[in-house]
């Protein structure tokens, strides 16, 4: 779809495109969520549709020959995706073991087209009972009298991918089913939490749900397109659009900066690397878009004081913090006293904390390690605390604030 997009762009300077997806990837989605293109939805399901049904777990023989059975008794046709064209038949015998009062027809990319086009003639016809297919049903199939949908090694597709083929069943009033089994072996964790996203987000409209959570799992992406150009190809997306947004701030704020400042967006490029977690836990705001929400908030704080003010309103919407989220906050509080001292990055290797602050090359180190304490040493490129206890959480925001408040001072002791 991208080189697609992009023949159109070079056709004429100027262009509007309307993109319709029922799952935006992440890129697509972060450049809505960034402000760059608009962003709206159809949340309007059609007539009489009624969300899918789904059930996510082992391959379990008995619960399949229930669905298949299910579906025929009402008349109805199945999808049995298998996503591996190798072993295919493997899966047809074990269907025509499991039930064999259905026909079976197998469609593959692999099959010539002539071929496949007739066993989808046939299937559209009602000449079989199952269709045995790879992942080419997941897009441009519209069969209403098939409402049920059982899709092998589900933990191997992609949050979009099985959204996707959830879509080809329930496409009229009948109630539809989707089973997604996985393998026996343990899911990583990444795979479970794709299977969970669609058996949390069944209901009708779940795909923008659907696609803030792929955005959470896989992250924004760092391209424009197939091949990158400009100054775009020589910042990466991510930097760009933050350029970008600062540049919109500061014409609305009167005019651009000088030329002689840097954009926010790029002094304030820290690398905060600390062995806590850092996140918002679904049990404690279940919904994907708030958490979002709330993780562009928290991501925009610059001051001490706007934590406390976040601080108390997470504590007041949502009740007691969790460890996670006060290590979230810990972090964001870091983030903004490194800011103010130019700290580059603070990170933990070898329990020891470590401040990267530029200037140190240019002062009198001894005196600075005299100032911020014994435990602490000061390298030419960086500031390092010991941390071989719980206590180093507490002593890093000491030493920031030292030189937050002393940062004119030090700035002072060059040699």
């Amino acid at each position: 779809g991208v080189k697609h997009k992009e023949h159109f762009k070079k056709l004429r300077a100027r262009i509007d495109i309307l993109t319709l997806t029922a799952t935006p990837i992440p890129r697509t989605l972060y450049l809505s969520l960034s402000g760059i293109r608009d962003i709206s939805m159809i949340q309007s399901p059609p007539e009489e549709r009624l969300p899918v049904i789904t059930q996510v777990g082992n391959w379990d023989d008995k619960l399949a020959r229930l669905a298949i059975m299910r579906e025929l008794e009402r008349g109805g046709q199945i999808f049995v995706v298998h996503n591996r064209v190798r072993s295919i038949h493997i899966i047809r015998n074990r269907i025509e073991r499991i039930a064999p009062e259905a026909s079976l027809a197998i469609a593959h990319g692999q099959m010539a087209p002539r071929a496949l086009e007739k066993v989808m003639s046939q299937f559209t016809r009602g000449e079989f009972d199952i269709l045995i297919s790879t992942s080419i049903i997941e897009n441009g199939i519209d069969m209403p009298r098939v409402n049920t949908l059982i899709v092998d090694r589900a933990d191997h597709f992609g949050v979009a991918q099985l959204y996707q083929l959830r879509g080809r069943v329930g496409r009229s009033a009948q109630q539809a089913y989707a089973y997604f089994f996985h393998g026996p072996s343990a899911l990583t964790d990444e795979a479970r939490a794709r299977l969970e996203t669609l058996s949390e987000n069944a209901q009708l409209g779940a795909g923008f749900q659907i696609a803030i959570r792929d955005l959470e799992l896989r992250g924004s992406g760092d391209i424009l397109s197939t091949r990158q150009s400009g100054h775009i190809a020589s910042v990466g997306l991510h930097l760009y659009t933050e350029m970008l947004q600062q540049a919109v701030k500061d014409q609305k704020d009167g005019g651009a900066a000088s030329a002689s400042v840097a954009p926010a967006s790029a002094r304030e490029r820290i690398i905060i690397d600390l062995p806590l977690p850092a996140y918002l836990p679904t049990d404690w705001i279940p919904e994907m878009a708030l958490r979002l929400q709330l993780y562009r908030r928290i991501g925009n704080i610059k001051s001490i004081d706007e934590i406390e003010l976040m601080r108390a309103e997470l504590l007041d919407r949502f009740g007691p913090l969790p460890a996670a989220v006060e290590g979230l906050l810990y972090q964001i509080r870091v983030k903004a006293l490194a800011l103010a001292v130019h700290a580059t990055h603070v990170l933990m290797r070898r329990e020891q904390v470590r401040v990267k602050l530029p200037f140190l090359a240019s002062v009198n180190r001894e005196l600075l390690a005299l100032t911020l304490g014994d435990d602490v040493k000061v390298s030419r490129t960086e500031a390092q605390l010991r941390a071989e206890d719980d206590r180093w959480q507490a002593r890093l925001l000491e030493i920031l604030e030292e030189l937050a408040d002393k940062i004119s001072l030090v700035s002072a002791l060059s040699l």
